[in-house]
């Protein structure tokens, strides 16, 4: 592939999220990268793994529509031919939000990317703001690391309703989804952080975090019964809270 070449790491369960960005990368490069792998290294769930979703199918076929020119389909042996011996790990930021209940969880994202990035060796990787702390954490490997690649960070797609796409929208039970669609709302229309928590969790929501970060509020919660809960993220833009009101949270 000659010229300019942009990637886009996924797991599959393409959705209109996953195609936005492949549209950008089609539009900035010569050639694009599309990585479909379900990265176990990742969860720290079983269960979770287990019943991530898979339409390779429909997925080949909306990465032909979009314009990709190559996928690439590592298995596990050849992503960690090591059996995950040699490892990326960061000690701050991944030990909080969502590495706050899932310990490991992004020594597997940083890992499966970096390798990733030197299969690759993009000049540009594509990542959904969504996952605010995921495209943070990347974007500072590759820094550290002198990797050359320019990590983009694309906007939040979303449902009429608001909810952000994700793969794992597909999980949800119809109770749950339209519940799930309450989410983004809730998230920006209170004044802080601890309000924000409180509407969510009043609404049925089971709160995981909410915390603003580098002028994000940033949030998880599971919706669903038991064998059938769903973990979503979201995160929304936010003003920078004043003094006073400051002041009142911690007061209460």
């Amino acid at each position: 592939m000659s010229g300019s070449v942009g990637f886009v790491p996924t797991m599959g369960a393409l959705h209109e999220g996953h195609l936005s960005l492949l549209q950008e990368s089609v539009r900035q490069n010569d050639g694009t990268v599309l990585s479909i792998y379900v990265n176990a290294t990742q969860f720290n769930d079983p269960n979770d793994l287990a019943k991530y979703p898979s339409t390779l199918e429909a997925d080949l076929a909306a990465a032909k529509d979009a314009g990709v020119d190559v996928v690439l389909l590592p298995d596990y042996s050849q992503m960690y031919a090591d059996d995950f011996r040699f490892q990326v790990s960061e000690h701050e930021f991944s030990n909080d939000l969502c590495g706050t209940d899932r310990p490991g969880h992004f020594t597997g994202v940083l890992t499966v990317v970096m390798k990733l990035l030197n299969m690759v060796r993009p000049d540009r990787a594509y990542f959904g703001l969504k996952d605010f702390q995921q495209y943070t954490l990347i974007k500072d490997m590759c820094a550290t690391f002198f990797i050359p690649t320019q990590i983009v960070g694309c906007d939040i797609v979303r449902e009429t309703d608001g909810l952000a796409m994700s793969s794992r929208n597909l999980l949800l039970s119809p109770q749950a989804r339209q519940l799930a669609g309450r989410f983004n709302g809730l998230l920006g229309q209170a004044e802080t952080d601890r309000e924000a928590a409180a509407d969510l969790a009043q609404a049925g929501f089971d709160v995981v975090y909410v915390k603003t970060v580098g002028g994000r509020r940033c949030a998880a919660v599971v919706v669903g019964e038991s064998d059938q809960a769903v973990r979503l993220i979201d995160n929304v833009a936010v003003s920078v809270t004043s003094p006073a009101k400051v002041l009142q949270e911690i007061a209460s």
